[in-house]
């Protein structure tokens, strides 16, 4: 299969409905080169990057919007223009190779308003975002409601939220407590031909200076180092583990934080994960089996405790609540097209719920930190906030470190260049007064 037809399937999923990229590529994709899986991979997580930047050209250029029967024609025309200015592609194969694609979609018809329209481009794209240089959008490459937000939010720090969005991700490792440290592992990185320097703000962190294959890295098949972003290896030394405690992961998947709470403290009494589908569990599974790990695996919605909970009491419960992921963007550039903003106030309001269903299985003293990777305030602070608000027995703890901003509630994180993703964290602990007193 043609990569750019094949990346073109990818976005047309993505902007026909509220499918991921990630999820997305076609099926064919298997039985084609790794070259050029590749490719297509890039091309659609490319053009999604710079959908709202692109967009603004196309409209431009077209006399008349797509109709909804054609969004692969428009994904095809989407991903011609990032590859003639987002990419090192030359033009006339840019233009060939997105054009020759409109045939096998059985669209013959598009073949002259792709060529038209990116020939057009090609000449004029100076001028025409010249006509544009006041908006926003072009310059964030962000939909223009998250930019409006990012901006109301962080005045100080939403351009730089922008460019790290954009940025292409660093590839940041977690080493296992348990088979050695930090230092002695960056070593035989380097003596392997890998170059890495320590994570700023995490322990157990590494940052690649190079992307690679992991499975090529020392020590990656034994579970001696793990994928896992700086932010998110906070959690397990936040929780101020201990031996013998019972520990809740809740909404676990795909594992990473669930494997590290056990790296970090092995003597645990037990780790419960649960998450809403058995098939997201399997991820857990399997990173569990790669580090020779062990917790207990329950498929649930975590709200509902009379189906899941057997009553014994959790010392720590970490809740890394499903969230608009925007802080974690550019490793997942679909988002600028997927999420909406209603989706924000719907997820605040699943947030809350969660904790005012997981803090009875807290036991008193107990800590549970709450944690997102969005970086807007409706479902970090302000969430936080309404909780405290609203729940007798619970405290804020003070979250110390020199890492993120503090804002009236928690800490947060903020996407940075060559650093950790966006990330927002409180700590509560439950005070012996409870509610019915």
């Amino acid at each position: 299969m043609n990569p750019r037809l094949a990346a073109a399937r990818a976005l047309t999923a993505v902007l026909s409905s509220k499918a991921s990229l990630g999820s997305s590529l076609p099926p064919q994709l298997d039985k084609v080169e790794h070259h050029d899986r590749a490719l297509a991979q890039d091309l659609a997580f490319g053009a999604a990057r710079w959908q709202p930047r692109l967009q603004l050209l196309a409209e431009k250029l077209l006399e008349k919007p797509f109709k909804a029967a054609d969004k692969d024609v428009e994904a095809l025309l989407l991903i011609g223009l990032y590859q003639l200015l987002h990419s090192r592609i030359p033009a006339h194969a840019a233009i060939g190779e997105t054009v020759g694609c409109a045939g096998s979609l059985k669209k013959p018809w598009a073949k002259g308003l792709l060529n038209a329209v990116l020939r057009r481009a090609q000449r004029e794209h100076e001028a025409l975002f010249a006509e544009l240089d006041r908006d926003p959008v072009l310059h964030s490459a962000h939909p223009r409601w998250l930019q409006k937000a990012l901006k109301a939010h962080w005045p100080e720090h939403w351009q730089a939220i922008c460019a790290a969005n954009n940025a292409h991700p660093p590839l940041i490792l977690r080493v296992n407590r348990r088979h050695g440290s930090r230092d002695a592992y960056l070593e035989e990185l380097r003596s392997a031909g890998f170059a890495a320097e320590p994570c700023t703000f995490s322990r157990d962190g590494v940052r690649l200076l190079q992307p690679c294959d992991v499975t090529t890295l020392p020590g990656f098949k034994e579970g001696r180092v793990s994928v896992q972003d700086e932010a998110a290896q906070l959690a397990a030394d936040l929780l101020e583990l201990a031996p013998g405690q019972r520990v809740l992961d809740a909404c676990a998947a795909p594992g990473g934080k669930t494997c590290h709470l056990l790296e970090v403290e092995p003597g645990l009494s037990e780790v419960v994960a649960v998450d809403l589908e058995a098939k997201r569990l399997a991820r857990v599974r399997e990173n569990l089996e790669r580090l020779h790990l062990d917790a207990t695996l329950i498929a649930a919605d975590g709200r509902d405790t009379q189906a899941w909970w057997d009553g014994q009491p959790f010392q720590r419960i970490l809740l890394d609540a499903p969230c608009s992921a925007t802080g974690v963007i550019r490793r997942h550039p679909d988002i600028k097209l997927t999420r909406q903003p209603e989706d924000i106030p719907a997820l605040a309001q699943l947030q809350g719920e969660l904790l005012d269903a997981l803090w009875p299985t807290l036991a008193p003293g107990g800590i549970l930190l709450y944690a997102t990777c969005s970086v807007l305030p409706t479902e970090n602070s302000e969430t936080i906030a309404a909780f405290l608000a609203r729940t007798a027995d619970a405290q804020e703890v003070a979250i110390i470190g020199d890492f993120g901003l503090q804002p009236t509630h928690g800490r947060q994180l903020l996407p940075q260049l060559d650093g950790h993703d966006g990330f927002y964290y409180a700590k509560l602990i439950k005070t012996a007064v409870t509610s019915h007193s």
